[in-house]
């Protein structure tokens, strides 16, 4: 028997309801009705960081982007490496920012990372900040989303097109790495990523308990 979920917190957003639900151990992230991620494994987001960090073949203090900061897992992982320059993290809801600060229900999960001094979250939409930003990174790490053809909300859906993806290689320094975490492979998206001008494109997988693998998508921005 499954315990059933307990909601912890539910924020009306700027994007539409956003809920933290808790279910015997785990800690679940709600959009929208759309689940997002929960507590329980963090192997795609650790596999999302350093798939993009062994692209960069050495790189030094190399600095990074990553989108969306979920319940931690992501910032945790490259804060947890001390080869990474500086860490930033794009969140838009404020209600996740807020579950990681000041002792929130996330915190355990993020409390050292967001001490270490590379670390930033940066509260902003990320298809606006990287159209926007005047910054640049070694490498963007994308995990807003279920993939590509599975956004939160319908606006995310323009990253994923030719357009979007010129703003993502827009912060990104010559030779930069995007690497973009999904539900399952998309070879369609492996073609929209090489249309847009992206080279050695390829994906990594990570077998689930059922049905098909998570995906990270990896392309490099040409020198």
């Amino acid at each position: 028997m499954y315990d059933a979920p307990v909601v912890l917190d539910r924020r009306e957003g700027p994007y539409g309801e956003v809920v933290l639900r808790r279910q015997g151990d785990l800690l679940q992230i709600i959009a929208n009705g759309c689940f997002l991620m929960d507590t329980s494994d963090g192997r795609s987001e650790r596999l999302l960081v350093d798939a993009a960090y062994g692209a960069l073949d050495g790189r030094p203090e190399p600095a990074v982007l990553i989108g969306g900061l979920g319940v931690g897992f992501s910032l945790a992982h490259a804060a947890a490496n001390p080869a990474w320059g500086r860490i930033s993290v794009v969140e838009r809801e404020p209600a996740v920012v807020a579950w990681h600060r000041d002792g929130g229900p996330l915190s355990a999960l993020s409390r050292a990372a967001l001490a270490d001094p590379r670390a930033e979250i940066v509260e902003a939409d990320l298809v606006t900040y990287v159209n926007e930003t005047f910054d640049t990174f070694d490498a963007l790490c994308l995990d807003i989303d279920n993939g590509p053809g599975w956004t939160v909300t319908e606006d995310n859906g323009g990253l994923y097109t030719p357009a979007g993806l010129a703003a993502c290689a827009r912060v990104l320094r010559p030779g930069g790495v995007l690497a973009v975490w999904s539900a399952e492979p998309s070879a369609e998206f492996e073609g929209t990523l090489r249309n847009a001008g992206f080279r050695h494109v390829r994906t990594e997988e990570v077998p689930v308990a059922r049905g098909v693998p998570d995906a990270v998508h990896l392309a490099v921005r040409p020198g």
